[in-house]
């Protein structure tokens, strides 16, 4: 039960934290703040038993192991009987670390909102959207019902429609916030059908081939597809989960949704809706489709490489500064995209390590934005300037993560970038050369928003800046520690994937 208890949690204590909120205003927060932190506090945990350092047979017994089963834990009941639909749950070491990942933005979501004024219109109702939006992560991750799933994978895009239109970013007028979050919507649509007609696909072909309805992701596995039926199928979840990445040219609504949305609803989009993808690819494109998507390498690589240099470019000649890491998180996106396509078990390895390190670093970067709006009331970086002797600690904390962008050695990008470029040059040399080079792209963007926001003179006339708070300073040292972690000791994250990458990359051979 504990698997079903993870996903019930935040959508019950969502509940909880709307409606207390006619209680006390600030009751909302500690409620959510409660459930984030379980949802951490049980990945974490899970993380430590897979690996065997807290293993007993109490433990093992309370979590029901079962020793046959290709899950490390797994929890399945009846739901739609006649379609073979189950509410199936299971978890493995790509599914923990996803977990893990979630609970650790989730925590910290919470946390950036907790002083910011623009939550305090409908208090309980933002904390709510915010934890369902977690719960519905978390469905996504844990979900091997195809059904199941795609149910999740719907849901998530509810909550974060309306922390866009009702507390984005608030210089923008209410109809501009809907306008975005309508187009969200519609890409998010665009991307559920996409999916839903591929598994609807999969699904009559396993029908006819032995007679009977299911939605499990262990029997699809096994269906035998016609050449182009395979490929139809492999172009759909491609689709579905390109434009949740985002991959050019399924790009364009994430400028405003991470433009408009408020902090939290930056972290939620960069941190959750990018990884949920990446597994997206993980686990169902490149196993339910092995011999489509190894035709589909040069197109993907050529596309890999137009994110990276498209984004990169066009991050350099952004003003405001979410767009700008919007586009920065679009050129990261096209190393991903070549590293699943490059048929390499250190490169799948390296996409993971990559996704952790940049959903950590980005979701900081979107953090910091908001505390330098807090203070200067603009996002444009043209008119700051000169902040690096008239503040404390933001300035050091900001240089960290701009060295995380930067890939330098130490940091988790560095170790996912290079393994990335190491795994796939063996198969796809050329493309790997030119891939490089975006690491200098990323350099100029990243130094000429340093110089920008903290050097040179400011067109800003306000003498006095507030230092960052305790609450401010915490949030950004542990996102900090974070990277570096995932930089200096990656090897965690290699052995905890490995058997499921490994069982991945088998699948395409």
């Amino acid at each position: 039960m504990l698997l079903p208890t993870l996903i019930l949690v935040p959508f019950f204590v969502g509940i909880i934290s709307w409606q207390s909120d006619r209680i006390n205003v600030c009751m909302p927060r500690w409620i959510a703040l409660f459930g984030s932190s379980m949802v951490f506090v049980v990945g974490f945990f899970l993380w430590l038993w897979r690996m065997g350092y807290c293993n007993n047979l109490v433990l093992d017994n309370l979590l029901k192991l079962n020793k046959s089963s290709v899950w490390d834990l797994e929890y399945m009941c009846t739901w739609i009987p006649r379609f073979g639909i189950n509410f199936h749950l299971a978890l493995d070491g790509l599914s923990v670390l996803m977990l893990m990942l979630t609970g650790i933005l989730g925590v910290m979501a919470v946390l950036s909102s907790w002083e910011n004024s623009v939550t305090d219109h409908h208090k309980g109702l933002f904390y709510c959207n915010l934890l369902w939006i977690l719960g519905s992560v978390i469905g996504v991750i844990l979900a091997v019902d195809m059904f199941l799933f795609f149910f999740f994978w719907e849901i998530v895009l509810i909550p974060i429609y309306f922390l866009i239109s009702i507390w984005g970013y608030e210089e923008l007028n209410k109809k501009l916030r809907i306008i975005a979050a309508t187009k969200f919507c519609l890409y998010a649509q665009l991307s559920g059908l996409c999916m839903l007609i591929s598994i609807i696909i999969l699904v009559y072909f396993n029908y006819r081939l032995y007679g009977i309805w299911s939605f499990d992701y262990e029997n699809l596995l096994h269906v035998t597809l016609p050449k182009n039926i395979e490929y139809f199928l492999m172009l759909g979840f491609f689709c579905a989960f390109a434009i949740k990445m985002p991959i050019v040219p399924f790009h364009t609504w994430s400028l405003e949704a991470y433009a408009y949305s408020p902090i939290t609803g930056s972290v939620d989009l960069i941190g959750f809706l990018v990884k949920i993808s990446i597994y997206g690819f993980f686990r169902f494109v490149l196993p339910l489709c092995p011999n489509a998507s190894k035709e589909f390498v040069p197109i993907a690589m050529f596309l890999g490489i137009l994110n990276i240099f498209y984004g990169a470019w066009m991050a350099f000649a952004q003003t405001d500064f979410k767009r700008l890491i919007a586009y920065s998180n679009i050129s990261h996106m096209g190393f991903a995209l070549i590293a699943i396509y490059s048929n390499d078990q250190l490169s799948y390895q390296g996409v993971l390590v990559q996704m952790i390190s940049c959903s950590l670093t980005l979701s900081g970067m979107c953090i910091l934005c908001g505390q330098l709006y807090k203070r200067l009331y603009t996002r444009n970086i043209t008119v700051m300037g000169g902040l690096w002797g008239r503040m404390n600690l933001m300035p050091a904390f900001f240089l960290c993560f701009i060295v995380s962008m930067l890939s330098i050695p130490g940091t988790g990008n560095f170790i996912g970038e290079v393994t990335i470029l190491l795994g796939s040059f063996h198969t796809v040399p050329i493309i790997t050369i030119i891939a490089s080079f975006g690491i200098l792209f990323a350099s100029i963007y990243s130094l000429v928003l340093m110089q920008r926001i903290y050097y040179g003179k400011s067109q800003i006339s306000c003498e006095i800046l507030l230092d960052m708070t305790f609450l401010e300073k915490f949030i950004i040292i542990v996102l900090l520690l974070c990277v570096l972690i995932v930089g200096c000791f990656p090897q965690f994250i290699f052995d905890t994937s490995r058997e499921t990458i490994r069982n991945i990359y088998c699948r395409l051979q």
